[in-house]
């Protein structure tokens, strides 16, 4: 029981500063290799045909992974399954410097595929950090968790020069650079965790949770996911992480190539992801505070409506300004949708439910992002970024209607009983 007679508000900021610090540095590492990994590809297969299959196969790796290590999480406890994912992370890394000196594509692929499994792990760490405060807070906790992710949207692409020219300094290839930055840092990430993740986060946050009790007043046992996704509000919050994540990764990925067909500069098209960016992870932070002082269902709402406007100003934009306004609301949309359906999510669980339930959103999650990844050169190929936002607004807007019916449906319970 050590750490439990301490505050519970020391003990929980403890936590949530080892999780915000393991997951800053993972996300530094994770976007400093993903920078140069179509490049990669590309070199190592000797096609440009084959550049986005590794990072397919690392969104395979997260999706089939996600649900196991939820599964661990609530069996062996949160600090066991973070502390194996850092560690897989580290292999996986181990494998890139591998690829990259061997002039593997095989290997580069099973490196991808191992750090998908740290990736999978890491996507629940806003959950480990929410679970351990009071559920008012857990909102703010959650906008906190994702915001750690704006250290590898901004130092991660900085880091790959500096990398590259020290891995030549050691004798590697300049390109296995950000694998050798990566292996330092999920060991670093797997330490920390290992060392200050203490009481586990599953056992210490029990307190903040009120037991769910029959009728003779036993704690009831976990339910079956069949029960569990059966629940309309489950069903709502994971709609709303899906649905985002996958009208975010239709526009993401093809407005490069948009913008290089219209001869935007990569100079320009950096400014374009730079706003993206921010909009995604820099004001995740106010959205947790936000959906604590309004609740989730209307920040669900307003993330709707921010993705309709941004469907819509992608199709029509005409400029660099409108591209850069229009993929920061797209950004902040999901955002908006990502951090209020995770604390939606959350508060419809029970503690020993929490890992695998959310292990299985995140399969959802992974398998939307490779959906929207895959469709939408076609799409954009059978009319281009008319089509692509036309998409966007008509997804966003079924979302709307199939939300407004859910949480009619979640009302119903508690208008019959009155």
């Amino acid at each position: 029981m050590q750490g439990m007679t301490r505050s519970p508000s020391v003990v929980s900021r403890r936590i949530t500063g080892t999780i915000f610090f393991s997951e800053s540095i993972f996300s530094a590492a994770l976007i400093a290799t993903v920078t140069l990994l179509s490049v990669n590809a590309s070199l190592l297969s000797g096609t440009d045909t084959l550049a986005g299959l590794p990072t397919t196969l690392g969104l395979v790796g997260r999706a089939t992974l996600a649900v196991p290590m939820g599964w661990l999480m609530d069996r062996s406890g949160r600090r066991t399954g973070m502390v194996l994912g850092y560690s897989m992370g580290v292999l996986g890394m181990v494998t890139g410097i591998l690829a990259v000196q061997t002039f593997s594509f095989v290997l580069l692929c099973v490196s991808t595929a191992i750090i998908g499994v740290n990736n999978a792990t890491s996507q629940q760490a806003r959950f480990v950090a929410a679970e351990v405060w009071p559920p008012h807070q857990r909102a703010r906790i959650i906008g906190f968790i994702v915001f750690a992710g704006t250290v590898g949207a901004v130092g991660g692409p900085l880091l790959v020069a500096p990398t590259s020219a020290l891995a030549v300094q050691l004798g590697f290839e300049p390109n296995a650079g950000p694998y050798l930055l990566g292996v330092g840092l999920l060991a670093i990430s797997a330490l920390t965790v290992m060392v200050f993740l203490r009481p586990d986060p599953l056992r210490f946050g029990k307190q903040f949770d009120t037991p769910s009790l029959d009728a003779e007043g036993n704690e009831l046992a976990s339910r079956p996911m069949r029960a569990i996704f059966a629940n309309h509000t489950v069903q709502l919050a994971v709609a709303s992480m899906v649905v985002g994540q996958l009208v975010m990764t239709l526009i993401m990925v093809i407005t490069p190539v948009h913008m290089h067909h219209a001869n935007h500069s990569n100079g320009e098209i950096s400014l374009v992801f730079m706003a993206h960016t921010l909009g995604m992870f820099g004001f995740a932070f106010l959205t947790g505070w936000l959906i604590g002082q309004l609740g989730a269902l209307p920040m669900i709402a307003f993330g709707a409506a921010v993705l309709v406007i941004s469907s819509v100003m992608v199709a029509v934009a005409a400029n660099l300004l409108a591209l850069v306004v229009a993929l920061f609301l797209l950004g902040l949309g999901w955002s908006f949708c990502f951090v209020a359906g995770s604390s939606l999510l959350t508060s419809a669980l029970h503690p020993t439910e929490r890992g695998r339930v959310q292990g299985a959103n995140d399969t959802l999650v992974a398998l939307a992002s490779g959906a929207g990844s895959l469709s939408t050169g076609a799409i954009f190929a059978s009319g281009g970024m008319i089509a692509i936002g036309a998409v966007g607004l008509g997804i966003t807007l079924v979302f709307v209607a199939a939300a407004a019916w859910l949480n009619q449906q979640r009302r119903l319970p508690a208008v019959e009983a009155r």
